[in-house]
């Protein structure tokens, strides 16, 4: 047997219906769409949300809600634990920077910023530099005898 004897199962494949091509296609004339009516016309169907003229149902709904996204900040988010837990890392800098926490691998990237969250204590004073601070960690650090300064974006 060879590739160009093969052929597929008797019955398995079938032709497609050839609309519209004169009376002796068995599909001419009317091209299967009946007689006259909105849908036997070019264009005729309404589209999937039409009802019938009744008021569709994503006109029915009210507007809920408020989407910022073109505007929307995202940050990374570092807790005071995270902090406290990598203490030893912090001792050859003065102060603690996104580009520190990079460096030394406790955040990844630092997205729109860096926000520090109230999670944990501190145990030691600090001087924390990030884009944003949670209350509980601005409080959490200055009860430390730290200082957290806030990075605007200029």
């Amino acid at each position: 047997m060879r590739i160009e004897e093969l052929s597929p199962e008797y019955g398995s494949t079938k032709k497609r219906k050839r609309i519209g091509r004169g009376p002796g296609s068995g599909h001419g004339r009317t091209a299967t769409k009946g007689h006259k009516g909105q849908k036997a016309r070019s264009g005729g169907t309404k589209g999937p949300s039409f009802e019938g003229g009744q008021t569709p149902l994503q006109r029915r709904l009210p507007k809920r809600g408020f989407k910022n996204a073109p505007f929307k900040k995202e940050y990374a988010a570092v807790n005071l634990a995270d902090l406290a837990k990598h203490m030893d890392k912090f001792s050859d800098v003065d102060a603690i920077t996104p580009e520190v926490l990079i460096k030394k691998k406790i955040v990844k990237k630092a997205k729109d910023g860096i926000k520090v969250l109230g999670k944990g204590d501190l145990g030691k004073a600090l001087i924390i530099k990030a884009h944003a601070f949670s209350a509980s960690a601005a409080s959490k650090i200055s009860a430390a005898g730290g200082k957290a300064e806030v990075i605007t974006s200029e």
